[in-house]
Formats: structure tokens, sequence, C-alpha cells
């Protein structure tokens, strides 16, 4: 008994057993459409059959068998539905809704799951046999069909030792592959012959934190090698038990493919680790564009057939990226994004966006639809998650949108086009107050309130916008929202094709999601509701932080990390985590006098002042640039702004060679334009691109590739609607109300830009900031403590601060 309690414990719900080693046929077949509400009604179903059951029927009977694996015990748990034992027989009961086009038949894996819990009851109770019931309730007409059989317990053992001796042998590869890699993680070292400055301080606060649980806030700068030390106390944690799986988590490509590099290293060490790099589905389909649809891909039908030998290939690499799935995938002809999920369940790590453990639309239901789990997050250059998180946890309708569709489906769908009408109308009301009660839903309709729309804020108006707001949400299109997504889902759930099904399926989604907002809307959300150039309502999150809180309850531990998590207090805040967390603000590991930033104070960069102060900016970059050949990127707040610079300055300077970052560009022209870059041109290329950008944050232009950088501006986001109603909101916490909405995010962008010029021990740089806010107290104590900043008043001054730093280093 001592011998088997030391043994570990793999549970698994009896479904998911069942699902993995008996599941056949179409990727469509258990993936078709079933909207949440239908979800709600099963439940409701479930109920409402339990409570129609005769005198002595037992429902929701928790029940668990343990096998014995040798090496590991495989716990199964499960529910019954309900039980009914009288003098003739012990009836057991698996209820189960169904909608939509159902065929009648009873499903295998549904009697696979009944003859599971039939088999650990009928052993708990020795049973020589025991019956088993199928009901199917139809939610549409409340028509209960029935399945029955009689088996004997010999049989049912004979059914549950079949089916839990394959999944016993996946768990087995998997305990003998986990003893390989921890026995690879005791003996593994650090990567690097030494740590960096302040790179060990950082991995045992990691360390601590992911061993132990909590939130940490890590500020360091470049170069000290962020990812490798969360990364490597991370796996240490891993191998020793204390986590079950690794979460890295990024915001753009070039972070995940920096995650895969630190793993590169601790394998080249001899760590034995399995990651999976998960890719969005539209990156990673091959179907050219078109629509993923599970009914005709190729690689959704019959998918089930295929995974496990796929699988089985794909669990036998540790380097699972994007580009080893794909060619698994296509070797077995499985969707290669079905395959990354399913491989992710088997990983040590996960590598992926933020969204798969934050965004309430899309997170790994796999891994927190439950309890979630003793999971170590690692956010990398987390200050970007702020506004992501906003993102994630507003929603919104577009009038349009529900127009188009409506049109769409007036013919084929017309009780969903009603609906949407509606819904519609009520949408133009709230964005024209004055609109003509005939254009509105009658009163007598009961799914619509008399009393529709809350007071609203005066309009707003900035540029084309139109924007009026309200603190609470209209309440009155709770049930016209209802309606719409009713009608949608009771015509998506036949799964039918149609020329208009994705315009549907995707407004269905948008519908859902804003219902979903609604329910977490308090006094951290308001509504904005525009009317120019077109009616659209959007639920807008002021401050996500109790939410990201939620969210990393899912796990054990995290650890946010960035070169410009400044300042802490405000991330730590804004990030969900408490007074009481950690954090820690590291200095840069390399010399502070090989980068020389200056400061041009007497130049205006604000709105109105930029017509005036043009000459001077030109003339500021210029003679930075000219103060040595080599690679230079100027930094701008908009790509107007640029635009205007870029037109005086090939005036001042035609025979400088330019690059100009876009919007829009694609993948290509966004390696082009960095390839440029290069050393061996020897002349000067100055690059003009905006902050916050694609080319802001991210890129890795080390030694002689980028020697320089203007900032224009102090980088505050462009004035709008929500950063005013961001700010106003922590007006009323009694915090700096301008600063979290508009400072702190603006020198976060420039400190990110800063960040690009010294990139290793050998590098030097110049940086010139213009603007004569720069040499305000607000801002100067955002500033790094090991800047070594000179204060410019002319183009004079600048130069000959220029050629003393190159003067230097010659």
């Amino acid at each position: 008994m001592n011998e088997a309690a030391a043994k570990p414990v793999h549970p698994v719900p009896v479904r998911e057993l069942v699902e993995f080693v008996l599941r056949r046929g179409d990727l469509g077949g258990e993936r078709q459409f079933v909207g949440s509400d239908r979800a709600m009604a099963g439940i409701r179903g479930h109920q409402k059959l339990q409570r129609s059951r005769p005198a002595g029927y037992q429902t929701e009977i928790p029940l668990e068998h343990n096998v014995d694996a040798g090496e590991f015990i495989l716990q199964i748990r499960g529910r019954l539905d309900g039980l009914l034992a009288t003098p003739s027989e012990v009836l057991l009961e698996e209820i189960k809704t169904v909608h939509g086009n159902w065929d009648h038949t009873a499903d295998p894996l549904h009697w696979a799951q009944a003859r599971f819990y039939a088999f650990i009851y009928a052993q708990e109770h020795s049973l020589p046999e025991i019956t088993i019931r199928l009901a199917y309730l139809e939610l549409e007409t409340d028509q209960v069909t029935e399945f029955r059989e009689t088996i004997t317990f010999a049989g049912l053992s004979d059914f549950f030792t079949a089916t839990t001796a394959i999944y016993v042998e996946w768990l087995r590869e998997q305990h003998r592959w986990e003893q390989e890699r921890n026995l690879s993680i005791r003996t593994l070292a650090f990567p690097f012959p030494a740590y960096r400055p302040g790179q060990r301080e950082l991995a045992v606060a990691a360390y601590r934190t992911l061993a132990n649980g909590g939130r940490l806030f890590l500020a360091a700068p470049t170069g000290i090698g962020k990812t490798i030390s969360v990364l490597f106390p991370a796996v240490k944690a891993l191998g020793e038990g204390k986590l079950e799986h690794i979460f890295y988590l990024t915001a753009r490509t070039v972070g995940r493919t920096i995650a895969e590099k630190a793993l590169a290293d601790l394998r080249h060490s001899g760590l034995k680790l399995r990651s999976v790099t998960l890719t969005a589905k539209e990156k990673v389909c091959v179907r050219d564009g078109r629509p993923c649809d599970p009914l005709t891909c190729p690689l959704a039908l019959g998918y089930y057939d295929r995974i496990q030998p796929a699988l089985r290939e794909v669990l036998g690499l540790q380097d699972i990226s994007r580009s080893n799935l794909e060619a698994v995938a296509q070797r077995h002809q499985v969707c290669p994004f079905e395959l990354s999920l399913d491989a992710s369940v088997w990983a040590d790590v996960i590598i992926g966006d933020y969204n798969y453990v934050f965004d309430p639309q899309v997170y790994l239901r796999r891994f927190f639809a439950e309890e979630g789990g003793e999971y170590g997050f690692l956010v990398d250059e987390a200050h970007n998650l702020v506004d992501r998180a906003r993102e994630m946890f507003s929603a919104d309708l577009d009038g349009p949108e529900i127009r188009d569709v409506k049109r769409a489906i007036k013919q084929p769908v017309p009780r969903c086009a009603r609906a949407l009408t509606k819904l519609n109308t009520a949408l133009r009301q709230l964005g024209d107050p004055a609109r003509s009660s005939d254009e509105l839903p009658e009163a007598s309709d009961p799914s619509v309130e008399l009393n529709l729309f809350p007071a609203l804020a005066p309009v707003a108006r900035l540029g084309s916008r139109h924007v009026r707001t309200c603190h609470e949400f209209p309440g009155s299109l709770s049930p016209l929202l209802e309606a719409a997504l009713t009608e949608a889902e009771t015509w998506l759930a036949q799964n039918q094709p149609a020329e208009f099904r994705e315009a549907l399926l995707a407004l269905y989604f948008r519908l859902r999601s804003f219902q979903r907002t609604a329910e977490l809307y308090d006094g951290r959300f308001v509504t904005l509701i525009e009317n120019a150039p077109a009616v659209k309502v959007r639920l807008f999150c002021l401050d996500p932080s109790h939410l990201l809180r939620e969210a990393l309850s899912r796990g054990k531990a995290a650890v946010f990390f960035s070169a410009t998590l400044t300042p802490l207090d405000y991330f730590r805040t804004l990030l969900g985590g408490e007074p009481g967390d950690p954090a820690m603000q590291l200095a840069s590991p390399f010399a502070p006098d090989h980068l020389k930033v200056l400061i041009h104070d007497r130049i205006q960069t604000h709105f109105k002042g930029r017509a005036e102060s043009l000459g001077d900016v030109v003339a500021a970059i210029g003679t930075l640039v000219q103060g040595r050949p080599g690679n230079y990127l100027v930094y701008f707040p908009s790509y107007q702004y640029l635009n205007t610079v870029l037109q005086e300055f090939q005036v001042c300077h035609p025979s400088v060679p330019i690059l100009v970052q876009r919007p829009g560009m694609t993948e290509p022209e966004r390696d082009a334009f960095l390839a440029a870059f290069s050393v061996e041109h020897g002349e000067t290329l100055v690059g003009f691109a905006v902050l916050g950008g694609i080319f802001g944050e991210g890129i890795d232009l080390v030694g002689e590739r980028l020697i320089g950088a203007v900032i224009v501006g102090v980088g505050l986001p462009q004035l709008c609607v929500e950063r005013d109603l961001i700010r106003d909101y922590f007006q009323r916490q009694n915090v700096a109300g301008f600063e979290y909405a508009y400072t702190f995010p603006g020198m976060n962008r420039v400190l990110q830009a800063v960040g690009r010029v010294i990139r290793s021990e050998t590098d030097r740089g110049v940086v010139l900031l213009i603007d004569a806010r720069f040499n305000e107290v607000r801002y100067r104590r955002l500033f790094p403590a090991w800047w070594k900043f000179v204060r410019v008043r002319h183009s004079s001054g600048l130069g000959e601060a220029v050629g003393e730093f190159w003067k230097r280093w010659q």
C-alpha cells in the first residue's frame, strides 16, 4: 500500500479516455457547431429528464477506479447521470441531449462511456450483470429516444481492460519520457560559461516564484538574457515535479522564435524536453485563404482515423515547431492546427500567443476549462499585455455587419433575419436617439423592453468619430441579442453548407462575445456608442487587471518580464498583481558609456507646434546621421508626422539613402526592410519608422547593423475617446490618470525604440530624443538609472556631442 501511494497518479475523466482511444471519423463530427446556449439547454435537459424518473432514481453519482499500471496509477473518474436499483435489475442511465440533424442512432462513444461507468459500479457492488440505458433528449421537441442493453460483468471487464490498455500504453510511454526528461534536467547546467551581471539574481527569483507559486514582475534590460533566465529555472521546477506544464507566452512571432532558440541551447547542453509551438490556424491552414470548414476540408474528414499515428510521430520529436508540425501533418493528411493542440497535452512546454491563456473566447479549454493545474506562465514582453488584454476583454457590435448578414439570410433563414432586424434597429436608435419611433420594434413585442436605452453622455467628436458614452450596459439589447443568438444557433446547429454560413458564423461569435462581455460588465467597463460613419456599440474594458487575475488563477505561478516594464507599480497593478507581489528592476549588463543619450530639449513636437519646428527636427536628424556613416532608425508617433518630416528631409538631404515603414507591410516587405540594415554597404542609411510598430520593438540589429536612433516626440498614444476614458477612470481611482492613459504607454514605446541600439557587449551607439518634454521631471523619472544623458540646445552643440562620442571609439 505504501508502494502504491508513492507511485505517481495520472487522473483522467472517463470521457477523455474513451474519446482518445475510440474516437473515429471526421473532425467536424465532434467539432460541429454547438452554441453555448445549447450547452446550457443541455444541462437543463439533463435535469428535467432526471426529475421525470421514478422514486428511488439516484443522480450525479461520482465514480472512481484506479488501475495499477506498474510504474504509475491511472485514476479514472466520472459522474453517473442516473441509477435505479430494483429487485429485478440495476439500471444505469447515461443522458445525452441532441439537436439539429441528429440521425437517431446511438453514438459508439456514448456506449463506451456508459460501459465504463457500468464496469466501475458493477465491480464496486459485485454485480454479475447490469442494464445500461442511453437516453437521448431532443431539445427542440422534448422527445426522448432510449437504447438499452444488459451486459455481464465479464463483458464489461473485457471491454474496460482492452480500452484502458491502449490508453495505459500511451501513458506508459509518456511516463518513461518524463523520467528520461527529469534525469536530463537534474544534470542540466546553465547553457553558457557564466551568468551576465544580474542574470543569476533573475533566475533565482524566477525559480522561487515558479516553485512556490505566485507572481513576479521583472524589468530586465536588453542583454541580460531574460528568456534563458526564466526558462532555465522553469525547466528545473518542471523536473522537480513542481510544475505540470510551462506556457511561454508572447505577442510576436519573434518572441516565439527566441524561446525556441533558448530551448535549443538547453537541449545542446543535454536537456531532453518536448516543446510545441502553437501557430494561429489561419497561418498554418493549407486551404489558400479559404474559410476553415471541417465539413469539406480533406484534412478534417477522417481526422480521427489518422490522428494517432500522426500524434505518435510528432511526439517522437522534441522541437515540435511549426515547420515540423506541418511536415508531419502533411504526411498523415491531418489538420496541422488541430494536431498542434492535440500534441500540446503531451508536451512539456507550450509556446504561443497570449490569447491561449488569457482570451476568454479562445483560451485552451483542454487545460483551463475545469480547475486549471500546476502550470507556470512565462509572459514575455509583458508591457504589450495591458493593451492586448483590454482588446481581449472588450467586445463590439457593428451595425453594417448585422445589416449585411440579415440581407444575405433573409430568404433562407427568415426567423434569424427578423431577429437581426430588431437588433439592428435598436443599435440605430442607440446611435441616433432622435430616430422616429416607427423605426423601433413594437412595444407589444415581449422580447423588447419599453425603456429601451439608458441615458447617454453628450456626443464627443474627434475627427470623423461621433461617440456617446455610458457607464452602464444598455440592458435593452439583452433580449434582442438573446433572440438573435437563439435563431442563429438553430440554423447553425444543422451544420448545413451555405454561401452565407461563414458570415453568419462570424457574426454569431461576435454576438456571443458581446453577450459574454456583458456578463462581465461592471464599473471597470464603459459603453461607447458611435454613429458616424456607421453605428457601432462597444463594451470597452478600462481596467483589465481583475480579469487577468482570474486567468492567472488557472495556473500556479506567473513571471512577467520585459526590458521596459517601467514603472513597475503601474504594470504590476494593470497586469493583475497585488502590492505584495515581488518586483525586480535590474541594471543594464552593458557598460553605460557605450550608449550616448542626447536630449534636444528646445524643440516642440506637440501637435500644434510641429509645423513651426519642422525645420529644426530635420536639421537635428541630419546632424546626428552625418556624425558617422552607418545605419540609423528615426521613430515618429504617427505615419502622418513621419511623412511630413520625410518630405522635408529628402529636400534637405537628397543624397542620403532612406527606407520607410508603410502601413500594412507584408512579411516579405518587413524582411527586406531589415535585410537592408547590413554592415557591408559602408554608407549612411536612414530608416523612418513609427513608435510601437513592427520596427519599434522585437528586432535585433546587432553591432554595426544599427548605430543610432532618433525618437521624435514622447510617444504619446493618439488622442482618442478611449484613452480619455482610461484617464478619467484612473483619475477616479486616485491615481495619475493621464500618466496611466498616455505618459506611461508613450514612454514605453520610447524606451523600446532606444533599446534597439545596444544589443551586445561590443555595440556602441547614439540616441537622440527630440522634444522639450523630455527635460520635464515626469519624463526624466522614467529614464533608466544607467543612462548618461546630455542636453543639447542647438545643432552645433549636437554635432559636437556626436563627434566627441564617435571620436572616443575610433
